[in-house]
């Protein structure tokens, strides 16, 4: 079998169109199409079928979609370990990450990499909404060499270490009684609605369990997919959150809320990084888990 053919069943059967993965390889659309024909004959069975304007797999083409991708992961891994071999500083590493770790810890982690070893390529990939205290699917299908995630994880084959842990703070309007405050309970914003993460989300658990054990169920009264947007709704006087520091010392103001600590017991979460151990790290990625992991690697001010 061809490893394009292979490569190219990988892309559409994610969903890009034959034209998106002609583009990306420089090559034909019918070049395209007639590799994927040629490879449904290996194979014995039809691998995709047309639902109106895109290709979808059929149950054969999921089953073999799963070898496909661990082939050529491996093929991938072997290929990088040889350029690897003969020039260490000259791979890539694939970091997965959530959203809320993207706009401060996630930088200055990759730029205090580069200037150690400028010569190796950082690669990043933004994790989505999971199950938690499960691995993200970027990292379980190795899209990603390394994971950093917002909660402990485990799982079979899992490896999980604590890189810091980032405290959460009250946010409210700037004009709220609250905000020139130096630290504050969240019993004393119990009759107050909350701006609150939708579901599912581990954060939005770990506010309800602060809410509980200081004595009451918060009010939602809105709920927003990601940290700016609860931000911008408690700036604009909407409800209070609870949301993390991101590396900020408080109390400050950031984007036009107050963010004020708290003196809640259990305030804060873990922050940690995640890999897979059946899953040998090449040379770029294993001195950046190092870098992260060990005492001169980057920490927040």
């Amino acid at each position: 079998m061809e490893t394009d053919a292979l490569r190219w069943f990988q892309l559409v059967a994610d969903g890009y169109t034959v034209t998106e993965v002609s583009d990306v390889f420089g090559v034909s659309q019918p070049g395209v199409s007639r590799a994927l024909r040629r490879l449904e004959q290996e194979v014995g069975t039809p691998l995709l079928h047309r639902q109106g304007r895109v290709l979808r797999m059929t149950h054969a083409g999921a089953a073999f979609k799963r070898h496909v991708d661990a082939l050529v992961n491996d093929l991938d891994d072997g290929l990088a370990a040889v350029t690897e071999l003969v020039d260490p500083e000259s791979g890539v590493v694939t970091l997965a990450f959530p959203l809320s770790l993207g706009s401060w810890l996630v930088p200055g982690l990759v730029g205090e990499f580069r200037r150690r070893h400028p010569r190796v390529g950082v690669a990043l990939e933004r994790t989505s909404v999971g199950e938690h205290g499960r691995i993200s699917t970027e990292l379980a299908t190795r899209r990603a060499d390394l994971e950093l995630t917002a909660h402990r994880v485990a799982g079979q084959g899992v490896t999980w270490q604590s890189v810091l842990v980032e405290p959460l703070v009250l946010a409210v309007a700037l004009g709220h009684p609250l905000a020139r405050r130096d630290r504050v309970g969240l019993a004393e914003v119990a009759d107050e609605p909350f701006v609150m993460r939708a579901a599912p989300s581990g954060m939005r658990e770990q506010v309800r369990e602060l809410c509980r054990a200081a004595g009451f169920e918060p009010q939602v009264a809105i709920e927003a997919e990601d940290l700016p947007t609860i931000r911008g709704f408690v700036a604009a006087g909407l409800g209070v959150a609870v949301v993390p520091a991101q590396g900020l010392r408080g109390p400050t103001t950031f984007a036009r809320a107050r963010l004020v600590p708290l003196t809640d017991a259990g305030a804060e979460r873990e922050v940690g990084l995640a890999w897979l151990e059946r899953r040998p790290l090449l040379p770029s990625a294993e001195a950046f888990r190092r870098f992260i992991l060990g005492s001169g690697s980057y920490r927040p001010g």
